[in-house]
């Protein structure tokens, strides 16, 4: 096995420790309100809310990752993302109250907070030449993590416990840590990777799509987060109601978003053979109206159309960041997925205590998917804006594009 590819692999399973992270809570509330004693209460909405601390600091923890990357290295940055990350999830296993739970995911907000920035950074140069299908294979690790989520998480809480959904993964994530300390610091180019020189691209057109991005990134990062956290809560309500059937909800649950992970497969394949704007428009139509009908349909037409929708979700989450990598300097790559993700996850950050009041208020989800409505037309608003460019395929061209046109002398008149 390659550095390179022992590298990918590294960094993929990191992506997929962010996600199911993140999401524990999400599902382990179902049986967290059930306990003898409710030490953390028996209403759903305030006891997911607890995540909003951490979802605050993963999202403006990682505006800094970029320049602690510079100043530390990337592999320490990452070894401490595995090994912090691992450790605080386990530590909320053993909380006793709200407040030490919120403390404890809170700290996992952080250290989860260095991959994005960093790790999407490695997979862009690791890539080489095939940075949509690297990209696209690295989102499926981060929606098997997510598809993961819930229905270990179920299991685990169904026969050990809730506290065991947070200590075991927590301690799988600091095993692969002390893993990656024996991997020497990595180098695309040491390593002979195959990459083309990084064109040089109009401003015009580098400033439409990096406004593009960021706009796209305050709506995108609220939905993603507010759909995969309430996906486990949704088929509960409207497909598996009893208490008994906390499993069936956790199945569910990961059927619904494992079409996302391949939506991301698909996707970055095609993003090497088509324009990003060809990929992104599809994705961005059908949202609206998929997040308007699961506002108020029941039964089991929810399961297909919810895997639609993660697969929408997911697949412009492969376009987003394939964005930076083919506008974006290899050397600015990294600041600009830590401003990137800090907006985004800024909009993630809403997403907790936005599906808590929403439900509390309401009683069920029907508002909270009218609300993702709400925001997916600011996604496809930012599709039809972006620029649609060939020279995407062929880079070569965008010397042609940036080419002022030739000077037309009128001819006197006679």
């Amino acid at each position: 096995m390659t550095s390179t590819t022992r590298q990918i692999c590294f960094i993929n399973a990191a992506h997929s420790f962010t996600h199911y992270g993140l999401l524990v809570l999400a599902t382990a509330v179902l049986a967290m309100v059930q306990e003898p004693g409710a030490p953390f209460g028996t209403e759903y909405g305030p006891i997911i809310a607890l995540g909003t601390g951490m979802f605050v600091i993963y999202g403006l923890g990682a505006l800094p990752m970029g320049w602690l990357a510079a100043r530390f290295g990337r592999k320490a940055m990452m070894s401490a993302f595995f090994l912090g990350s691992g450790a605080a999830m386990a530590a909320a296993g053993f909380t006793s109250g709200p407040l030490g739970l919120a403390v404890a995911l809170a700290v996992m907000g952080a250290f989860s907070a260095i991959y994005h920035p960093i790790g999407t950074a490695i997979i862009s140069e690791a890539g080489g030449n095939r940075v949509g299908r690297a990209m696209g294979i690295n989102g499926v690790f981060g929606n098997l993590g997510v598809a993961l989520a819930p229905v270990v998480t179920a299991f685990l809480a169904a026969q050990l416990g809730w506290r065991w959904a947070f200590v075991l993964p927590g301690l799988a994530c600091m095993v692969i840590g002390l893993a990656y300390l024996r991997e020497p610091a990595y180098d695309a180019r040491r390593a002979g990777v195959q990459t083309r020189p990084f064109p040089r691209i109009p401003r015009a057109i580098v400033r439409r799509a990096v406004i593009s991005l960021m706009l796209i990134a305050v709506v995108s990062g609220l939905v993603f987060n507010a759909y995969t956290m309430l996906i486990p809560k949704l088929m509960e309500e409207r497909l598996a109601s009893s208490p008994d059937l906390l499993p069936v909800v956790g199945l569910l649950a990961f059927l619904a978003t494992l079409c996302g992970g391949l939506a991301q497969f698909t996707v970055g394949h095609m993003i090497d053979r088509m324009t990003l704007k060809s990929v992104f428009m599809p994705l961005a139509i059908v949202l609206v109206p998929g997040m308007l009908a699961l506002s108020f349909l029941d039964g089991w037409i929810v399961l297909p159309l919810a895997g639609l929708m993660a697969a929408a979700i997911f697949g412009q989450v492969t376009v987003n960041e394939t964005i930076t990598a083919r506008y974006v300097a290899p050397e600015l790559r990294a600041k600009l997925y830590s401003l990137r993700f800090t907006v985004g996850f800024l909009g993630a950050a809403c997403a907790a205590p936005l599906v808590g009041f929403l439900h509390a208020s309401t009683g069920n989800l029907a508002a909270a998917m009218v609300a993702l409505a709400g925001a997916a037309t600011v996604t496809l608003g930012c599709a039809l804006w972006f620029p649609n460019s060939p020279e995407e395929l062929h880079p070569e061209l965008w010397e042609k594009a940036e080419e002022p046109a030739p000077r037309t002398v009128a001819a006197p008149a006679e």
